[in-house]
């Protein structure tokens, strides 16, 4: 019925991820026209005769009312004698809409502003669908997921984990392949909130999204439910699904007005141009401060979002600076590959909100009416599983329906439709419990997170300068390396290998990097497979008398510094005439994929300054190891100082346009 789908590994030479455009608005008559932008004939498809038909421009209009439907229609081919009612066109809501299709049931889904540009729609970058998800949607509609896996960006066949925001330095790697793999299950995408949404819009249909159709109220009489439009229309059903978000009008109705909860941190977030040198090799970092953290994905096309959380009172607006230069002040100081992107992300591309999440209820539903998604479970995105506990949510509610048709079939009984919903809200209440308090316990954990003693101590804090680990960072990271993995193997695996209507034989499963295993254990063979062109940037350049300098690979062609020029010794020769440069002052050579600097006798000698901010003078001829984001320095005054770095396009920094403003940074 479907051909299987085969993934590449990964390798420097290869191109494995799918590019997409990242978020396009969509108009309010729901035109949806979006093409890949490598092959033209690409385009969303919805199912006719089995079979996947191009869709170009399907219509939606509240001011044309459906056709007339009775929930009493006989039963014919797929059709069964259920009408499902879905406030909210999200995610969460169009993805139990094509399940509950699927099954067979008549279908409508009540939609504010498909083109989710209000509330939160508006910071709709975006969105991680992990294993478990990936497997609930194939489950639902293996053609549909192969859309969207082929759409989305690979991250989990690469290194993921966190890392300490200062220096860089890995903190804990985190295996999400290996989860996936060993289940037959897809390794996690990154795919546009909006592609994505305009996937499951198409394969849904035309005829079952009523657009700028806002459902404020509905009324449950025990045989039937009825809901209301803002604009006075009311429509029957036989059951009704809130999938309405955070600010869910269908829980208030059911439930009364309650508050969200203020998770501490208001966020800002951006989408940047920019293409980091290890992008071959690790897929997102989360970077970790005192009551601040940072988090940076690969989201193909050549761009990397990212999330800055920063913990303060909710309702904080801007000053006149703007929010750049607002997080680069808030993230002074830390590594290179947090400040690179925000430099390379505009001010217009930046935006800001409050985090809230919404902690589970026993109760999720009442008579007809249940809940599904950040309706009843809105949780922080500290583990990207809020979008992936709506699909799976919406995969175990039309499957309870789906066995209650069918046990109605065999008695003869009309389909017992409550009882139904309360065994969804069973299923699934104590797994999106446990995966929502893991997401508050990972901001507790990055808003306690202290790399070294004396942060946070007030008059104490001189302490930090010594650089010495905090007791709580060294046991938290044991914690982690113990706790991690199960924690990632239930979450990511869910229930996989119990999904009706998927067959893990059906795929063979992604492939990763052959050395995967192997950057997972050694961080210095991570490094060395950094596949970008080593440069030195002038670090403190006030008067622009420095120059990049970049670096060979050629083990047979090292790089002589001076005060003179070097063209008659083999290699490449970098003259700089400054006081402090003795005549042959240092050599860098590159031995194995690593670079060494070695100073030659030089009068004032050659300094070595760490990600860690620890200074040395480096020994006269002995090799001494150098790594990204390191200063160099020739003579003692400082004068003479250049910054490691690892980028993709020499060819911008050689023209002083590198993306970013990298030569700013650094200074």
């Amino acid at each position: 019925m479907t051909s299987t789908v085969f993934y590449t590994s990964l390798n420097p030479s290869t191109t494995l991820f799918s590019r997409t455009h990242f978020p396009i608005p969509i108009s309010r008559d729901f035109s949806l026209e979006l093409l890949h932008p490598v092959n033209s004939n690409y385009g969303f498809r919805t199912k006719e005769n089995g079979r996947m038909k191009r869709m170009t421009k399907p219509k939606v209009s509240v001011s044309e009312a459906p056709p007339e439907r009775s929930s009493a229609a006989e039963v014919d081919g797929n059709s069964k004698k259920l009408r499902v009612l879905v406030a909210g066109g999200g995610i969460g809501g169009l993805v139990f809409a094509l399940a509950a299709k699927r099954k067979g049931f008549d279908v409508m889904v009540f939609e504010k502003d498909l083109s989710a540009i209000r509330g939160e729609g508006q910071y709709r970058g975006p969105i991680q669908i992990q294993s478990n998800a990936l497997a609930a949607l194939e489950a639902i509609d293996l053609e549909v997921a192969d859309e969207v896996m082929k759409t989305g960006c690979i991250t989990g066949d690469r290194i993921n984990g966190l890392v300490d925001g200062i220096s860089g330095n890995w903190y804990c790697k985190f295996d999400t392949f290996t989860p996936a793999a060993e289940r037959g299950l897809p390794v996690t995408r990154v795919i546009s909130r909006m592609t994505l949404q305009q996937i499951l819009a198409c394969a849904v249909g035309e005829d079952v999204i009523m657009n700028d159709s806002n459902v404020v109220n509905f009324e449950d009489d025990g045989d039937k439910v009825t809901v209301i439009l803002e604009n006075g229309q009311r429509y029957e059903g036989d059951l009704l699904v809130g999938a309405d978000g955070i600010w869910s009008k269908v829980r208030k109705n059911l439930f009364g007005s309650t508050e969200a909860t203020y998770s501490g941190y208001t966020c800002y977030t951006g989408i940047a141009d920019f293409v980091p040198a290890d992008i071959e090799t690790v897929g997102y970092r989360v970077f970790l401060g005192h009551k601040q953290y940072f988090v940076s994905s690969d989201v193909g096309a050549g761009k990397m979002q990212w999330y800055a959380f920063h913990n303060e009172p909710p309702g904080g607006v801007d000053g006149s600076t703007g929010k750049k230069q607002r997080l680069l002040k808030i993230f002074e100081g830390w590594c290179d590959n947090v400040i690179d992107l925000l430099l390379a992300t505009d001010e217009d591309a930046i935006l800001r909100r409050d985090i809230y999440d919404r902690a589970p209820t026993f109760n999720w539903g009442k008579g007809r009416v249940t809940l599904l998604g950040d309706s009843v479970h809105a949780m922080q995105p500290n583990l990207g599983q809020g979008g992936c506990m709506a699909i799976e949510d919406s995969y175990q509610l039309a499957m309870e329906l789906d066995k209650a048709w069918e046990r109605s079939v065999e008695s003869g009984s009309p389909i017992d439709v409550v009882s139904s919903l309360r065994s969804y809200e069973d299923a699934r209440r104590l797994r999106v419990a446990v995966i929502h308090g893991l997401a508050r316990m990972a901001a507790i954990m990055a808003s306690t997170y202290k790399a070294y003693l004396g942060v946070g101590l007030g008059p104490l804090s001189f302490l930090t300068k010594f650089r010495i680990p905090h007791p709580g960072r060294v046991g938290g990271r044991f914690f982690i390396d113990l706790a991690m993995p199960l924690m990632l193997s239930w979450v990511l695996g869910g229930n996989g290998s119990n999904l009706d209507g998927r067959s893990l034989s059906c795929r063979l499963s992604d492939k990763a990097n052959d050395q995967l295993r192997n950057w997972f254990e050694d961080d210095d063979a991570l490094e060395r497979a950094v596949n970008g062109e080593w440069c030195l940037l002038p670090y403190g350049n006030a008067d622009g008398a420095l120059k990049p300098i970049f670096l060979s690979r050629d083990e047979k062609q090292p790089c002589i510094i001076g005060s003179v020029s070097h063209a008659d010794i083999p290699g490449m020769s970098v003259t700089l005439p400054l006081p402090q440069v003795s005549k042959m002052h240092a050599r860098i050579s590159c031995k194995n994929g690593a670079f060494f600097v070695t100073d030659l006798r030089s009068e004032h000698g050659t300094w070595l300054r760490d990600n860690e901010d620890k200074q040395y003078r480096v020994p006269s001829n002995f090799p001494t190891r150098f790594r990204p984001s390191d200063i160099i320095e020739f003579g003692s005054d400082r004068k003479v100082a250049f910054r490691v770095k690892v980028v993709k396009d020499p060819q911008k920094i050689a023209e002083n346009k590198e993306v970013g403003g990298i030569l700013q940074a650094v200074s």
